[in-house]
């Protein structure tokens, strides 16, 4: 890492000023670890500031310090540190000056709206709060002024919706509600940790979008967090590229995209899947940081589709799965998560299933591997229909059909050591004769998802996410299945990691001659790995056609739609502003 890189550009009069920030934190009485590294950047006035990196690299925590949020019980501030704002360093600050800063001056959105917004009080309610402690609203002025941002950030109906739960929100409302809270005093700067790493492509760009345009009207500055490059081309000035608690370039939008210098930075824009080609494998960060990256036009393309010749493995016919839920006393209402879904999948294919949230893609992934059961339909597998047998017979399938689920801190019970989970579904099924073949067949997978023996012996706990997601599909391999139905499973994942994993799925398919149903809201990352696209909305099958064709020939203006949300980086911000 140069000096040039860690050092920021001159910036007359910036709003913050961040010099030589060093943060570490206590992980027991003799140890600590080094989060950040001496940190330096402007955030210059009325300006879109991002910070990119991956886990890790220290981009949330240079936020929490800002706002004076760092738990006080294991955080070491090293006192040579400078975060300067109106010519007070913020490091200094008491936790009284701090709280009449926090929301008025510099506020923030948070990654996950559903942790942050408290489920127990209307969303009216905590709007209000927000303005009564820091403007000394009176209630009824509150509550007008909250109907009134709620309006701003596209709620719609704020007058009923100021009264709902966030429960009764969808992802991107909840997003949103957060927002009008964050920009309800009207602050100098706005931080947004992630905001849209788990929502829909539409709703993400409805987000970019809103973020964008009260930026422009509130004249404040803007500090973005993401590890996503093509959110990043779409939005902001200026760019921070962090790596382990350090800045490893730094400069205008313009130059970090179009003329990167650093190595890391060049990877990171690397290893998203391209729209335009088909990679037949993802380049990831080692590749550039060891020198070994090929260059874009010696990198070989992967065919994919499907042909009358493959031979069908899953066809599923007229799925349908309702849910019910109380009204009244004795009634209750009846709701189509799934309405006569149809659909082939190949031996050795992906079939991508794509759409928003509450488009019943998960539901029906969960109703073929009958963890819900369907209302009517059938799914044939080898002659039978899977909803038809009883459950012992089912026993026998049930290994055959296996799901990656999207969140890896979820799915891994957090008692059981790595051995446990890959050895516990070959006892039940009984796989391999003898403990220690069972044993030696989970050391095997680790090696073929690329983690070393060791971990056998180590909790979930110990490992990233991205590794966490490599042991979930190596117990998924445990069963030796036909079918892998993959539900989110990169979602949350740093693009370096998320490539890693697609790699991975790619050799494991061709090696195994696996099929996958890839369900995903990210569609670049579907049009990458899938051989066919499906796309749902309200529960039933609006488009279906081969990966190349959806994307280039959309019939639908709901596809249309969705392809028009896809972040297209840099190139796509070029476009809009010559336009």
């Amino acid at each position: 890492m140069s000096t040039e890189a860690a050092m920021p550009a001159p910036s007359a009069d910036p709003l913050i000023s961040v010099r030589d920030l060093r943060v570490a934190f206590r992980l027991d009485r003799e140890t600590t670890f080094q989060a950040l590294r001496g940190v330096s950047f402007d955030i210059p006035r009325n300006t879109t500031i991002a910070l990119v990196g991956e886990s890790g690299s220290g981009k949330s925590v240079t936020a929490l310090a800002m706002l004076g949020l760092l738990p006080p019980e294991n955080s070491i501030v090293d006192p040579a540190s400078r975060i300067m704002y109106g010519g007070r360093n913020l490091l200094e600050l008491s936790g009284g000056e701090l709280r009449q800063l926090r929301g008025a001056d510099i506020s923030m959105i948070f990654q996950e709206p559903m942790t942050s917004l408290n489920p127990v009080f209307t969303v009216g309610f905590q709007l209000t709060e927000v303005l009564r402690l820091h403007r000394g609203m009176k209630s009824g002025q509150a509550r007008r002024r909250a109907i009134e941002l709620l309006d701003e950030v596209g709620i719609p109906d704020p007058e009923y919706k100021i009264n709902a739960f966030p429960s009764q929100m969808s992802g991107g409302q909840q997003q949103r509600v957060m927002i009008a809270m964050a920009i309800a005093c009207e602050p100098k700067l706005l931080i947004a940790d992630e905001p849209t790493t788990a929502l829909d492509v539409t709703i993400q760009k409805q987000i970019l979008d809103l973020i964008a345009a009260l930026q422009r009207k509130h004249q404040m500055s803007v500090l973005f967090i993401t590890h996503d490059l093509a959110v990043v081309g779409e939005i902001a000035d200026y760019v921070v590229v962090m790596r382990s608690g350090e800045i490893r370039e730094q400069g205008p939008a313009r130059q970090i995209f179009e003329n990167p210098r650093d190595s890391y930075t060049q990877a990171l824009l690397k290893c998203r899947p391209r729209l335009d080609k088909r990679l037949a494998r993802l380049p990831v960060i080692d590749d550039f940081l060891s020198g070994h990256a090929a260059r874009a036009d010696q990198l070989t393309e992967r065919k994919r589709g499907i042909s009358p010749a493959d031979a069908i493995l899953l066809e599923v016919r007229n799925l349908g799965k309702n849910f019910y839920s109380r009204e009244g006393l004795f009634g209750r209402r009846k709701f189509e998560a799934v309405k006569n879904v149809s659909f082939n999948l190949p031996k050795g294919k992906t079939l991508g299933l794509v759409g928003e949230s509450g488009s019943g893609k998960t539901t029906v992934g969960l109703t073929l591997m009958r963890l819900h059961e369907a209302s009517s339909g059938e799914a044939i597998f080898e002659g039978r229909d899977l909803f038809r047998m009883s459950a012992s017979e089912f026993m026998a399938y049930k290994r055959r059909i296996q799901i990656i689920f999207q969140n890896p801190y979820a799915s891994l019970n957090p008692r059981f050591i790595v051995g446990q989970i890959l050895t516990e579904p070959m006892e039940i099924h009984g796989i391999g004769k003898t403990s220690q073949e069972r044993t030696d067949h989970a050391f095997e997978l680790l090696a073929r998802v690329g983690l070393p023996e060791a971990s056998f012996y180590k909790y979930p706990h110990e490992f990233s996410g991205g590794q966490r997601q490599r042991i979930a599909i190596a117990r998924c391999l445990t069963m030796k299945p036909d079918i892998l139905i993959c539900d989110e499973s990169v979602s949350a994942l740093d693009v370096s990691v998320q490539a890693q994993v697609l790699n991975l799925l790619q050799d494991l398919q061709d090696e195994y001659h696996l099929s996958y149903i890839f369900i995903s809201h990210d569609l670049a990352v579907v049009k990458y790995i899938s051989d066919q696209i499906m796309v749902m909305n309200e529960g039933q099958i609006i488009e279906i056609a081969g990966s190349d064709e959806i994307y280039l020939h959309p019939r639908e203006p709901y596809t249309q739609r969705l392809l028009a949300s896809i972040p297209k980086g840099w190139d796509g911000h070029r476009v809009a502003m010559a336009t």
